[in-house]
């Protein structure tokens, strides 16, 4: 086929004429159909190429050794996959079915950027090859780009309108970017089509419940639970409401999930509701050894070092000199726009992000993932471990800062639906990479939410997360990060005086008009009644405070902690004097 190949770069027309002939008498003839696919490219036949495109797709398949590639793949023996994969392109460098197997294996294994690259290059290939394409939007989903995401579902969609997997990915990406009641017209269309699928009631409760259609919502979550009683996801999520109570039935159709051998991400999760169910009955023992089992499957499944948040804090101390930080004053991008609610999860964060959301020149967004991503950019590329960006920042050159920050805002731009000069980024473990932001954007404002620290840690103890948030499965690990914040928060406070706001959360409590008062005049906003009207916003909120800041500020989070006490001394021996001075750093 060698000749071919440089036959159809000389004659395309003489080269397909050829070829037509070829798979005529084989139309198995995986090569000949790639080859052909080229050659009517060439001729600008789009429409027989893509059909030769994909028959070779086809044909490859049915190859003994692809089909034992795919049979190691689907046991999970990823060894062999690639050396398979690996002998089969070099001899085969265009099979497009072997480069998306090749993207599945680099998926699996977390290289979400090698696997984007080898989906571009299968589709550059065979632009028709639907499944690929299909793979590259969840490889961009993965990678939090929701809108690409999108993009390229609405071009899979448009071809396959009725495949149900990307209706469900597109209205979760959809969701992703705000587009909440697009989501949940296609999350009804899908229910319509598939009306006893658990998870898709699910999700479409999930949903709900963002908007604040909160009845809906749990109508939805119940109707999952009738179609697959032990779906332990589902029950964690009633129970991440806060505001439901389980019955006695709940609780023993929970337990009877429990005692029936579920998988380790149901188990878990029924921990966690029962956690919550328990603790709602004021059965404090019950309720923390539920919570304990949670957190421990998750935290196996997790492998959270702590050290390694302890070591990127010394980083930030260590490069963050009065003298280095005066050296890159108002080199980034001088848009005021972004104004960063950051801290620890369970701290308060989504009642401040609720209340400034309230103000007529604030909009509110959600948890926005493009700092931290943007941050281990660029410490990978500058040859260092994700979390070590301040050696990447520090090595860079002056120019780059304005571009990161320019970068920010484009990538954001998305989640901005109203016309408003200033919105929020609210995601809480940007405390880690406060001193990027300022350096990017030196005009954005930083806004650090705080609160004790026994009932921040012990609330996060009881919150079963659905990604990241590693550190708060083990009462130790929880006590050092919020240790390790503090540090950070305090080394700040040190080289940039007033640079970033605090907002005590129990003054918060005490009083609301004086600490909003506060807040705004540091955002250098008029003070708006609307603001303490909060609860009144019927605004989309992501997290699981949503709908305690639909009610007004209420004191039922305080000292929760005080009834596990008796258990919670890793909890308190990491915490040291924190829980007297944490107000005073």
């Amino acid at each position: 086929m060698t000749d071919i190949a440089s036959l159809i770069a000389d004659d395309p027309a003489a080269a397909a004429e050829h070829l037509r002939a070829v798979v005529g008498r084989d139309p198995f003839h995986a090569a000949a159909q790639r080859l052909l696919g080229r050659a009517l490219r060439a001729l600008g036949e789009d429409d027989e190429a893509e059909a030769a495109e994909l028959a070779a797709i086809r044909a490859a398949t049915r190859d003994p050794e692809a089909l034992e590639i795919a049979h190691a793949l689907f046991e999970g023996d990823l060894q062999t996959a690639e050396g398979l994969l690996r002998q089969r392109l070099r001899e085969q460098p265009t099979d497009v079915a072997a480069i998306r197997m090749m993207a599945e294996l680099a998926a699996r294994i977390g290289r979400l950027r090698d696997s984007e690259a080898l989906l571009r290059r299968a589709l550059e290939l065979a632009p028709g090859f639907l499944a690929a394409r299909g793979n590259l939007a969840t490889v961009l989903y993965k990678q939090n780009r929701f809108e690409d995401a999108s993009a390229e579902l609405e071009e899979v969609l448009a071809r396959d309108p009725a495949s149900p997997s990307n209706r469900n990915l597109l209205a979760a990406a959809l969701g992703r970017i705000g587009n909440y009641e697009e989501a949940l017209k296609l999350y009804g269309e899908l229910l319509e089509t598939f009306p006893d699928h658990a998870k898709l009631q699910m999700s479409q409760g999930h949903m709900l419940k963002t908007v604040g259609r909160l009845d809906e919502g749990i109508a939805a979550y119940r109707r999952a639970l009738a179609i697959e009683p032990g779906l332990g996801e589902v029950w964690w999520s009633l129970a991440n409401l806060k505001t439901v109570s389980f019955d006695d039935a709940d609780i023993a159709a929970m337990e009877a999930a429990l005692a029936g051998n579920p998988q380790p991400d149901d188990r878990l999760h029924l921990h966690f509701a029962l956690g919550k169910a328990y603790g709602d009955r004021h059965q404090a023992e019950p309720s923390f050894l539920h919570y304990e089992a949670g957190n421990a499957l998750r935290r196996e499944q997790l492998g959270y070092d702590p050290e390694s948040t302890t070591k990127q804090v010394d980083e930030v101390v260590a490069v963050f000199t009065p003298d280095f930080v005066a050296e890159r004053s108002g080199l980034g991008d001088p848009s005021p726009d972004p104004i960063f609610v950051l801290g620890l999860p369970r701290a308060g964060s989504t009642l401040l992000e609720q209340i400034l959301a309230s103000h007529s020149q604030v909009e509110g967004t959600m948890e926005l993932p493009d700092i931290p991503a943007m941050a281990m950019r660029e410490a990978i590329r500058a040859g260092d471990e994700m979390r070590d960006w301040p050696r990447a920042v520090a090595a860079m050159a002056p120019a780059r800062l304005a571009e990161l920050g320019a970068e920010f805002l484009d990538r954001t731009r998305v989640q901005r639906k109203t016309g408003k000069p200033f919105y929020i980024d609210k995601l809480p473990n940007n405390w880690s990479y406060a001193g990027f932001i300022h350096l990017i954007l030196p005009k954005a404002k930083i806004i650090d939410a705080r609160r004790h620290p026994l009932d921040c840690c012990f609330s996060n103890f009881r919150q079963h997360f659905a990604k990241g948030q590693a550190f708060s499965y083990g009462l130790d690990d929880i006590g050092r990060y919020y240790a390790d914040y503090i540090r950070a928060m305090d080394h700040y406070d040190a080289v940039l005086p007033g640079r970033i706001h605090r907002v005590i959360h129990e003054d918060l409590l005490d009083d609301p008009e004086g600490e909003v008062r506060r807040l705004l005049e540091y955002l250098g906003l008029e003070f708006e009644e609307a603001c303490l009207d909060f609860h009144a916003n019927t605004r989309a909120v992501r997290t699981a405070s949503s709908e305690q800041v639909r009610r007004p500020i209420n004191r039922e989070g305080v000292g929760q902690w005080q009834a596990y006490e008796e258990w919670l001394g890793p909890l308190k021996a990491a915490l040291g004097d924190l829980p007297e001075t944490y107000a005073r750093h």
